[in-house]
């Protein structure tokens, strides 16, 4: 315990803190303990004035006092990264100006480089009831933009639409150059932003991830077709099920002859398709700089198998696209970034 001296802003051993990471031991805790645990950090986050770096954990849920305890501080300005942020919309009382609290306080963050936030997602059971009700969705109030002139990289998963997402939405975000985002492409706005957001800030990103967390049963929603038109500039691009019929755009209508190059170098699916391949084949032409494609969700077989083994479902499927992909210099990776042995 620290005495009470110890317990004063800018005192020591408080001052010297800069990354405060609980993921781990947040992961571990049962629920029941969360409330002290946020009772705990009500009290711990105005002695480290220097923090730049707080990692919590996805599954853990910041209590509306420590969430105010994290704001209104003295060196707000000094966080540089938040991750593992837990975000429920429907928990939190908008503040006195009427703002989602997690807007405030990305209010004061303004030298925020990374931003991880994990929301509640949809529950399957009401996701016909959600889309009947579009229409009754009412516009958040953002007091004003965000001032976020330094942020790069931002994660959104589980989140269809949130007050948060719509302050995001409508910021400026000059640096972002790394987005991770949950597709909602089948539902509509308002009730979905992800589309939105991509079409909005896809310009200057270099990275894309589209990635669903898993969970029991996975609804898996449909990403946007228009990715390479919204985000010219991509290296980096993962995409998830199902997987779009991605579309390039056309220099004229008339002639249906494209001649935009991208400047994609990786290309990550979850793994093969032959359906995905007929419009890989087409994409190709206008990827003169594809380096890489990665089936992240699959593994190589060890060496030592049977023919019959590697040529057999999935392998067979991969071994099919290694052969043609080496043709046009296009290396097939794995999982674990790894190529065939018997390539």
């Amino acid at each position: 315990m620290w005495d009470s001296i110890r317990r004063i802003p800018y005192s020591t051993p408080g001052r010297w803190v800069q990354v405060l990471d609980l993921s781990e031991l947040l992961a571990g805790l049962d629920s029941s303990a969360y409330y002290a645990v946020n009772a705990l950090l009500t009290q711990l986050f105005p002695l480290l004035p220097f923090l730049a770096n707080l990692t919590l954990c996805s599954g853990f849920l910041l209590s509306h006092r420590a969430l105010a305890s994290l704001t209104y501080r003295d060196g707000s300005s000094n966080i540089r990264a938040l991750g593992g942020i837990y975000y429920d919309p429907f928990v939190y009382p908008t503040v006195a100006t009427g703002e989602d609290p997690f807007v405030q306080l990305l209010r004061v963050c303004i030298n925020l480089e990374l931003l991880e936030v994990t929301g509640v997602g949809l529950d399957d059971t009401d996701f016909e009831s959600h889309l009947d009700n579009i229409e009754g969705f009412k516009t958040p109030y953002i007091a004003a933009p965000l001032c976020l002139p330094h942020l790069r990289s931002l994660t959104l998963l589980s989140m269809p639409s949130s007050s948060l997402m719509y302050a995001l939405l409508h910021s400026p975000l000059p640096c972002l150059r790394t987005l991770s985002l949950t597709p909602y492409n089948d539902i509509p706005f308002p009730a979905s932003l992800s589309s939105l957001f991509l079409e909005t800030h896809g310009q200057q990103l270099r990275t894309i991830f589209l990635f669903t967390p898993k969970s029991w049963p996975t609804r898996y929603h449909s990403s946007p077709t228009t990715i390479l038109h919204t985000s010219p500039h991509l290296r980096y691009l993962s995409l998830e099920y199902p997987l779009p019929a991605l579309t390039v755009p056309f220099e004229t209508p008339l002639t249906g002859v494209s001649s935009f190059i991208f400047p994609l170098q990786i290309l990550s699916i979850p793994r093969p398709s032959s359906d995905f391949w007929v419009i890989l084949e087409g994409l190709l032409p206008f990827l003169p700089s594809l380096q890489i494609i990665r089936m992240r969700d699959v593994r190589w077989l060890r060496h030592g198998m049977t023919s019959r083994a590697q040529e057999a479902g999935v392998q067979g499927e991969m071994r099919e696209w290694n052969r043609r992909l080496s043709r046009r210099g296009i290396r097939l990776l794995d999982g674990n970034w790894k190529e065939s042995r018997g390539a």
